[in-house]
């Protein structure tokens, strides 16, 4: 039996609150062993800790998306602060920048990025990015604030949804990254297979984004934990290595990044 977790799924939300209970089951029955809930807001953070107590082997992340960033507070970002001495949490995230849809919010974005920085690394957390065409400030402002740290040593953690170019991967690896890797692999023309093939396995962990980016043969659908098994597949084939070394390296990987129980 395979074992498989699921790096970054937002279980909470409305889009599972109809059949929860069986999409979780789904999970188990393919293998997922255990499930990280990335946070968008305060409120998705109190959503997914009452998650970790419901079902075992979920943990929850805390931080202020991106996007939420135009109207956050900073009495919101002291709630954060305050929700990662919970010990279900693992991990400071999602965390980064978004310059797709609103460019009018920048500064305001890295602002709160920076701040989230130097709050996983005082907290020793690892540190989830999201990162949608802000490459080259993302990686400026993470290498800044590790040059600035005293602790530069506690910054790690996934770049979620990796698509490349090259160059972000070898950043990655210089900034003791990992890179998350889910659905679009699968999308044959993302040309992140080509990209995937070059990269150590040592390097990556799993991840659904779910109920989003859906893997092939489920793509235009909700997505689900269960089909991180997919992602898997289509890594050992891309990779040309047996299934249970794509899980065995990964699952590792992602337990030791946010300290995870073996079970």
């Amino acid at each position: 039996m395979v074992a498989l977790i699921d790096t970054h799924v937002h279980l909470y939300l409305e889009a599972f609150d109809e059949d929860r209970d069986e999409v979780v089951a789904s999970a188990r029955e393919a293998g997922v062993v255990a499930m990280v809930l990335p946070a968008i807001d305060v409120p998705s953070v109190h959503r997914a800790l009452a998650l970790c107590d419901r079902y075992p082997g979920v943990y929850a992340m805390a931080a202020l998306h991106p996007s939420e960033t135009r109207t956050a507070t900073e009495a919101d970002f002291k709630e954060i602060v305050r929700l990662c001495d919970d010990p279900r949490v693992v991990a400071v995230g999602e965390s980064g920048l978004d310059y797709y849809w609103d460019r009018s919010f920048d500064e305001r974005q890295q602002f709160f990025f920076r701040k989230h920085i130097r709050l996983a690394i005082e907290k020793d957390l690892p540190l989830i990015l999201h990162n949608r065409e802000a490459s080259e400030d993302l990686v400026r402002i993470l290498r800044e604030e590790r040059a600035a740290s005293a602790h530069p040593e506690r910054l790690r953690g996934i770049f979620h949804c990796f698509t490349g170019p090259a160059w972000v991967a070898e950043a990655a690896a210089e900034l003791g990254f990992l890179l998350g890797i889910g659905g679009i692999l699968t999308f044959k023309k993302s040309g992140l297979a080509e990209l995937v093939r070059t990269l150590p396995l040592e390097q990556m962990v799993l991840e659904t984004d779910a109920p989003f980016l859906a893997p092939v043969p489920h793509r235009g659908r909700r997505n689900e934990p269960a089909y991180v098994r997919h992602v898997a597949e289509k890594l050992a084939e891309v990779k040309g290595v047996p299934l249970e070394e794509v899980t065995r390296v990964t699952t590792e990987n992602a337990r030791r990044l946010f300290r995870l129980p073996a079970d």
